[in-house]
């Protein structure tokens, strides 16, 4: 695992006074306290989780990042790298996967996406986690193009708040029993967002999307030299 780091918010930018969040990343599986989060959250959709496992040391093992509230893990979101294995999304969305590849772009899956609706604050925690799934992805792994399945229901949420976009009709998604959806977004769109508005929750209404809700540049340079 990687040291823990603390994300602290500048006060005078604070409208509300939540505590510093701490977040955690390293390679393995989902399990414990996160994969608890996972199967609570998902349940309270309908949805069928299944424990998944991945070795600590493989070439295209997962980074399990958790965001946790004091004692609690209130978030937790799992980086997929793409490989031999492929990702989850081959499963329903092999054939829109392969076009990026074939043009040599290097694909990275988010997964395993879990925010606990009692933390003091969902959406920072939300922001935050994908900040550093973000990180993983493509400061340091140099993964050039995220993809995620979703819910249909959800698409709206995520193309708002995310700027990711889908690329197909719903399908049948056999792990969760339940349609998916592929969205995705270039991660120099994410890499744009946050430089424009990281670190500026005032503007959280005006942008109406989570980045004002991601670290500064500061912050940002902090946590990449933590985790490499």
């Amino acid at each position: 695992m990687v040291p823990i780091v603390e994300a602290r918010r500048n006060p005078s930018h604070t409208p509300s006074r939540s505590p510093p969040l701490e977040l955690d990343s390293g390679f393995g599986g989902l399990e414990g306290e996160a994969l608890g989060l996972v199967e609570r959250r998902y349940g309270d959709r309908g949805l069928r989780v299944s424990r998944e496992r991945y070795s600590s040391r493989s070439q295209d093992g997962d980074v399990v990042c958790t965001a946790r509230d004091g004692e609690r893990i209130v978030g937790t979101l799992s980086v997929r790298f793409d490989g031999p294995g492929g990702l989850h999304a081959d499963l329903l969305f092999g054939n829109e996967l392969d076009e990026w590849r074939a043009a040599g772009v290097k694909l990275c899956e988010f997964g395993g996406l879990a925010v606990d609706k009692h933390s003091h604050d969902p959406k920072r925690v939300l922001a935050q986690i994908f900040h550093l799934g973000y990180l993983h992805a493509h400061r340091l792994a140099g993964c050039e193009r995220l993809v995620i399945e979703v819910n249909p229901r959800h698409v709206p949420f995520y193309r708002r708040c995310l700027g990711l976009i889908p690329y197909t009709h719903e399908r049948h998604n056999p792990r969760v029993q339940a349609p998916a959806v592929l969205m995705s977004i270039d991660f120099a769109a994410v890499r744009e967002q946050i430089a424009l508005l990281g670190g500026q929750p005032e503007m959280l209404a005006a942008a109406r999307s989570l980045y004002p809700l991601a670290w500064d540049e500061g912050t940002e340079t902090t946590m990449l030299a933590r985790l490499s």
